[in-house]
């Protein structure tokens, strides 16, 4: 029996796929948690008509994980609740063929709901389409694009045990350098980037300019922007997987570590966003340009205004911390300007008709719909408000602080979105106590592991 999907997906869309890939045997349905992990199963070709028809049901706990897969039972989400099954339904459009899987495998996104059809507040896509559709009941539409940033490191790591830049798939060719926008530095990858470009094209996704970013081994590869900034986020999710598979292909490892190496510039997830009117117009876009419009302004100030107790969504990890540091293209205050790379918030210069902001603080371990849904929830609130951004940097924005303070750590960081009631109503209270905790456990989990600093430092000294 068919049950009415609350996703909106058909099982047309299903019949019609099985037919266009009789090839493909298997599917990955993929339920993305707070930490932008994929979860799910692998299911056969016979079982994919199913999901369609009547959805699948999952543990309500596969949303109350931490990095490892632990349960975090303060989240509420295991035994409070007995760990009950919800039901999994499939995310219309995103049923897509996997390039260069051997046998041939297909994609789909799955959201969660529970029993009764209403959306599961845990689910990070579903505190996104809150903040969706509470800036289209204002007449307003985000549309925006993320980057991507990522090392491509050797599977085997150097004899000082730290990782290093993985060696052309090409012909075995290795490079310490930094080799910033090198061409042809980057035609040592070209196997596994063209690759990574025929996998995004079977998934739908408009994969455009690759460059040899800041460090030895790091890339940057951007995406078409979208006018649904879900779109863009499911983009950003599918593409990690995209390249993650694909170094794998090649034999070496895709890294999406925000600092995986300590004397380079990490790697960010730069959002670029913009605001469309019922009719399609940006309105973001000034008359004249340099004379920003009361939207932008105010758009601006919401974001610098609630940055520092959002920190925690831009930065989760432990690790995430070590990418701000002075003058490494990571912003260290909630600073604003035009066409400057040492601000948290950027206006950048080019065609005004695409007049767009953007926000620089989130690290490429960041999750994306989080990252967006905080966003848009830090626009809506500077419009609301009408909240005035100050003045424009210019120049080094590294220099002589600002008048607002972002956290200073993962810790401080933590305390801040615990009490954050701006972050609460962002993400939906669920999904706040969600993330909040899993976020306190992993910091538990980190705090009392003992590093080797610790024994290079302390074991026979004090």
């Amino acid at each position: 029996m068919t049950i009415e999907s609350p996703s909106g997906s058909t099982p047309a869309e299903a019949d019609a796929f099985l037919a266009a890939y009789p090839e493909i045997e298997a599917i990955d349905i993929v339920l993305h948690d707070s930490n932008g992990i994929g979860r799910g199963k692998i299911i056969r070709r016979h079982e994919l008509a199913g999901l369609f028809g009547h959805g699948r049901h999952v543990p309500i706990s596969i949303l109350g994980l931490d990095i490892c897969g632990e349960d975090v039972h303060e989240t509420g989400l295991i035994w409070d609740q007995g760990d009950g099954d919800l039901r999994a339904w499939p995310v219309p459009g995103t049923l897509k063929p996997l390039h260069n899987t051997m046998p041939a495998r297909g994609e789909v996104f799955v959201s969660l709901y529970e029993l009764d059809g209403r959306p599961m507040s845990s689910d990070p896509r579903h505190a996104l389409q809150r903040q969706v559709d509470a800036l289209a009941a204002e007449g307003l539409h985000a549309a925006g694009a993320f980057e991507l940033e990522f090392f491509l490191l050797s599977n085997e790591r150097g004899p000082d045990g730290k990782v290093r830049p993985a060696a052309d798939v090409l012909d075995g060719r290795e490079s310490h350098r930094t080799e910033v926008y090198s061409v042809d530095h980057l035609h040592g990858m070209l196997p596994l980037f063209s690759d990574v470009y025929a996998s995004a094209e079977m998934a739908g996704i408009q994969a455009e300019t690759l460059i040899s970013e800041f460090a030895p081994g790091q890339y940057e590869l951007t995406l078409h922007y979208r006018t649904d900034v879900m779109q863009a986020a499911d983009d950003l999710m599918r593409i990690k997987r995209i390249v993650r598979a694909q170094a794998r292909a090649h034999g070496v490892t895709a890294c999406f570590m925000a600092k995986p190496v300590e004397q380079y510039a990490g790697s960010g997830m730069h959002f670029h966003v913009s605001l469309m009117d019922d009719n399609g117009g940006n309105v973001f876009v000034e008359e004249t340009e340099g004379e920003w419009t009361p939207t932008i302004l105010h758009a601006l100030g919401g974001l610098r205004e609630t940055m520092a107790e959002s920190m925690l969504v831009f930065a989760p990890h432990a690790n995430s911390w070590r990418r701000f540091s002075s003058q490494s293209y990571a912003p260290v205050s909630p600073s604003w300007g035009f066409n400057n790379r040492s601000v948290a918030l950027r206006i950048p210069a080019g065609d005004r008709m695409a007049r767009r902001i953007e926000h620089r603080p989130s690290g490429v371990d960041a999750n994306p719909y989080l990252v967006a849904t905080t966003v848009l929830a830090g626009i809506r609130h500077g419009l609301t408000n009408r909240i005035d951004p100050g003045p424009a940097r210019e120049g080094n924005a590294y220099k002589d602080g600002d008048s607002l303070a972002i956290a200073r750590d993962w810790g401080e960081a933590i305390r801040a979105a615990q009490g954050s009631a701006f972050l609460k109503d962002a993400l939906g209270e669920d999904m706040h106590r969600t993330f909040t905790a899993v976020k306190a456990a992993e910091y538990a989990r980190v705090a009392r592991t003992i590093s080797d600093v610790d024994y290079d430092l302390y074991l026979h000294t004090v």
